[in-house]
């Protein structure tokens, strides 16, 4: 019997299809290979790419020449534009506002074939400080209400390069997903004075059967109402409402954490085209804000890590409807995961 599951944070509602109980093995498909041809990010085409914003280089090496470890650069074909003010303003019954933003890329390795999976764990770390600085910085922009962090990993994802990278995107306005999030979360601590995400990772440690790996404080599980197979959630066991507070120790647990689920999900999946996105704490600090609205910002929000491998397609049923069909139930998915033998 097919279940309708509700996730308490977006207050969405998931069909389970139960009866079709998909295995990894049902999901496993070529990839098309990428296009091969000159790549701007190896280390030698600095001058192909814009001026680096931040670099982790080896002692001794220049701004834009070879000896990094871990580059950020401008998106050479932005999203959004850094320059300029977001003068809002109506049109009739519409608003609108400048593009103003910033977008930039995270080129994770000098190395052009290096699966952020594969990484060594002191690069992962690495990439993760690289992020981590570059949402510290642009949150000193007051324009900007909120830093995106996301990865897409191969071409049906949405990869435009091979080359293994991450993204990082700006915006003036809290993107919809994460404002129901943080109004969820300031509902739910209103009403039981508790972090909503803290009591699902508190439930879901106590019932074990949606667990993929817990690693040195950091936990991650499939979750309840979980929109996509094999999705997972990724967070710190202890509260903490901003990732850019994370210690150097957090983001060596982060690092371990993160590269174990995604060699269980390369493993399980046979290498699958995957997003992930990080959500935390939006910028408290921006000019225009309501007035004592993220008062209770760093008790009730939860920075976490959401990882969703593209295995099935979305159409006219959920664009029509909000819902999302699952053909594997969560707690199957996170049984597989576990299963596999990381070596």
């Amino acid at each position: 019997m097919p279940e309708l599951r509700h996730d308490p944070i977006q207050k969405r509602w998931v069909i389970i299809a139960t009866e079709r109980g998909r295995r990894p093995s049902d999901f496993i498909k070529s990839e098309p290979a990428p296009v091969p041809g000159f790549c701007p990010f190896e280390e030698g085409n600095e001058a192909k790419t814009p001026p680096e914003v931040l670099a982790l280089r080896r002692p001794g090496t220049a701004p834009d020449t070879p000896g990094w470890d871990v580059r950020v650069v401008s998106n050479k074909f932005p999203a959004l534009r850094i320059e300029g003010g977001i003068d809002r303003a109506a049109d009739g019954i519409y608003d609108k506002m400048n593009g103003i933003g910033a977008h930039e890329v995270v080129i994770e390795s000098p190395h052009h074939d290096m699966n952020l999976a594969d990484q060594p764990l002191e690069q992962f770390q690495k990439i993760m400080l690289a992020c981590q600085m570059r949402l510290v910085d642009l949150m000193k922009d007051l324009r900007f209400r909120y830093v995106l962090l996301f990865k897409n990993h191969g071409i049906t994802a949405g990869a435009s390069l091979a080359h293994p990278h991450q993204q990082i995107i700006a915006t003036p306005i809290t993107p919809r997903t994460v404002a129901m999030e943080l109004d969820s979360a300031r509902e739910h601590y209103h009403h039981k004075e508790r972090c909503l995400f803290c009591d699902i990772i508190n439930q879901e440690m106590k019932q074990g059967v949606r667990i993929v790996a817990e690693v040195d404080g950091m936990i991650a599980f499939t979750p309840f109402a979980a929109r996509f197979p094999f999705e997972v959630f990724m967070a710190p066991i202890q509260h903490s409402h901003d990732f850019a507070e994370l210690s150097a120790g957090g983001l060596a647990a982060l690092s371990k954490c993160m590269k174990e689920v995604l060699i269980r999900l390369k493993i399980a999946l046979n290498d699958p085209p995957y997003n992930f996105m990080l959500h935390t704490a939006p910028n408290v600090q921006t000019k225009a804000r309501r007035p004592g609205h993220w008062l209770t910002l760093p008790y009730d929000y939860h920075w976490h890590f959401e990882i969703t491998p593209r295995l099935v397609r979305v159409a006219g049923f959920e664009w029509g409807t909000g819902f999302y069909i699952n053909p594997t139930p969560p707690e199957d998915a996170a049984r597989y995961l576990r299963e596999v033998e990381v070596k």
